[in-house]
C-alpha cells in the first residue's frame, strides 16, 4: 500500500514547492522546540532567587542554632539566653523553606511556558502543514490508482468536470458533460488530464490507456 504512494507531485514546480514547504514546516518545528526549551531555560534561570533564599535562611538557622546551642550551655541564664535565637533559628527554617517553594514554583513556571511555547509553535506548524501534505497525498495517490483502472478514465473525467475551472472546461468542449457522458473518447482524455494535473499526476499513462 505505501509502494503506491504519491509524496510528490511529478510536476517540477510544484514537486519544487513541496519539498520546500517540508523543509521550512521540518525548521520551524525545530525553531519552535529550541525557542520553548529557551523560554524554559531563561525562567528557570530566575529559580537562583529561591536557591539564594534558601541556602540564605540556612545559613542563618544554622548560624542560630548554634549560638543558642553555646547560650543553652551558660550556667543559670542558660535557658532563658537561649530563647530569642532559637526563635531566630526557626525564622531561618521558614525562610529556607520558602526559598525552596520559590525555587520549585520557578522551576514549574519555566516547564509550563516552555512547554505551551514550543507546543503552540510545533501545533500551528503541523495544523496548515499537515493538513495540505495529507490532502495532496491522498489525492494524488487516489488519482494515480485511479488511472490504473480498466474503467479509470471515466472516473478521472468525472472528477475532472469538479475540479476543473471554466477555462479550463470550456477548452475541452462546448459541452464537456454531456460529451462525457456520451463517452466521447477525446473529451475523457482531455477531462481525465485534467483531473490528473489536478492531482499533480502526470496524465501519459492514463491517457495511452484509452482507445483514440
Amino acid at each position: 500500500m505505501l509502494a503506491g504512494m504519491k509524496i510528490y507531485s511529478d510536476f517540477p514546480l510544484r514537486r519544487g514547492l513541496q519539498i520546500l514547504a517540508d523543509f521550512l514546516a521540518i525548521s520551524f518545528i525545530g525553531l519552535g522546540i529550541w525557542l520553548g526549551f529557551s523560554v524554559g531555560v531563561a525562567i528557570g534561570a530566575l529559580a537562583e532567587i529561591g536557591r539564594q533564599i534558601s541556602t540564605a535562611g540556612q545559613g542563618f538557622k544554622g548560624a542560630m542554632s548554634d549560638a543558642a546551642q553555646v547560650l543553652g550551655d551558660l550556667p543559670i541564664v542558660g535557658s532563658a539566653a537561649r530563647v530569642p535565637f532559637d526563635a531566630a533559628s526557626g525564622t531561618g527554617g521558614m525562610l529556607e523553606t520558602a526559598g525552596n517553594s520559590t525555587e520549585g514554583f520557578i522551576t514549574w513556571v519555566g516547564v509550563i511556558l516552555g512547554t505551551v511555547v514550543s507546543g503552540s509553535i510545533v501545533w500551528v506548524v503541523l495544523l496548515l502543514w499537515v493538513r495540505k501534505r495529507v490532502s495532496f497525498i491522498k489525492e494524488a495517490t487516489e488519482a494515480s490508482r485511479l488511472a490504473k483502472l480498466d474503467d479509470g478514465a471515466d472516473l478521472l473525467a468525472l472528477r475532472g468536470l469538479v475540479h476543473g475551472s471554466s477555462k479550463e472546461l470550456s477548452k475541452v468542449s462546448a459541452n464537456p458533460v454531456e460529451d462525457w457522458r456520451n463517452g466521447r473518447t477525446e473529451v475523457i482524455k482531455k477531462l481525465s488530464a485534467i483531473e490528473l494535473k489536478f492531482a499533480g499526476v502526470r496524465p501519459r499513462r492514463v491517457l495511452s490507456r484509452i482507445a483514440p
